[in-house]
């Protein structure tokens, strides 16, 4: 399964949105990589003032193979959208590292219409409407 890394940063009161433009600016820098599958910076709402910046890999390996590129110590060292002699957006990081245990495409497997009617069968298309037939009195299907 894959790889988590998820960056903790510290972001000073009212350092949100410098912090995102400066991420908007160096988007895309990192899809490339090998390994790479997927990031998300996570604005905070409620119960922390953290940004959380979530990156999926391949393995552990294709991770520290990135943070030890060129590409992450250019977009790191003077981070892209940040003006000569500003300072960094967050004031402190730290690096929580998860393997996927289980993983969920939030798809779901049944196939669904505008109006809500699945099949579970697997052979039914896409276009392909099954009503459900009801299990007991309730008209639960």
């Amino acid at each position: 399964m894959s790889y988590v890394a998820i960056n903790v940063l510290t972001v000073p009161a009212g350092g949100g949105s410098t912090l995102e433009e400066r991420f908007a600016a160096r988007q895309g820098s990192v899809d490339s990589a090998p390994g790479f599958e997927h990031f998300e910076l996570l604005r905070p709402l409620e119960g922390t003032e953290d940004y959380l910046v979530y990156t999926r890999w391949r393995s552990e390996a294709d991770f520290t193979a990135w943070r030890s590129s060129q590409s992450f110590g250019q977009g790191h060292g003077q981070a892209s959208g940040r003006p000569e002699g500003a300072r960094p957006a967050a004031t402190g990081s730290t690096i929580w590292a998860f393997e996927v245990a289980q993983r969920s495409s939030g798809r779901p497997s049944a196939h669904e219409d505008i109006a809500g009617v699945v099949s579970t069968d697997p052979g039914a298309h896409q276009d392909e409407v099954v009503p459900l037939q009801d299990d007991d009195e309730t008209g639960v299907a």
